[in-house]
């Protein structure tokens, strides 16, 4: 049997077009997903229904790509980047490299306060005071470690994939001592 076409026009009765807005607004949503996950776009749709109620849809979100479309553009008409844009790479290139520099010297500092923990775990301090001080120190120096590696985890990824206007939310991973 197939599908009957349709002819388009508008629906005068009120509650037939309520009803025909709210079916034809969950398939145009399914489809702007389906697009945006097939094809691995950014999509906003907003649509008023006929009483004046506003509903969206964004992929990553409406306000994401609100921003970005409002935003000047950084590109040139030709489709190259821009002069500012490379400038901002060469940085951001000169602080991965500081950051990975920054890593391996935290690592070195972590090994050699796992040494020293193996140590004074072995010793047994005779005097319990020093053996406190010790340990407090050599905690605080494992935050500050984990600190400096949860930042320079922050800047690879902003270095990867730089977001301009965009504020992003970074889970803080936990870690005991």
């Amino acid at each position: 049997m197939g599908r009957r076409k349709i002819e388009i026009a508008e629906v005068k009765d009120p509650n037939t077009k309520q009803v025909t807005f709210s079916k034809r607004r969950k398939g145009l949503f399914k489809k702007a997903n389906e697009l945006s996950i097939l094809c691995g776009v950014e999509v906003a749709i907003v649509v008023f229904s006929p009483g004046n109620k506003p509903y969206s849809f964004g992929h990553p979100s409406v306000d994401a790509v609100a921003a970005k479309f409002l935003e000047p553009n950084d590109v040139q008409g030709n489709g190259s980047p821009n002069i500012n844009e490379v400038g901002d790479m060469e940085m951001l290139n000169q602080q991965l490299s500081n950051v990975e520099a920054q890593i391996l010297e935290q690592q070195k500092k972590a090994t050699k306060l796992g040494e020293r923990l193996r140590k004074h775990e072995v010793k047994q301090l005779s005097k319990p005071r020093e053996s406190q001080d010790s340990f407090s120190q050599l905690q605080h120096n494992t935050k500050d470690y984990f600190d400096a590696i949860e930042v320079s985890e922050c800047l690879m990824l902003l270095a990867q994939q730089p977001v301009v206007g965009i504020k992003k939310r970074v889970s803080k991973k936990r870690r005991k001592n």
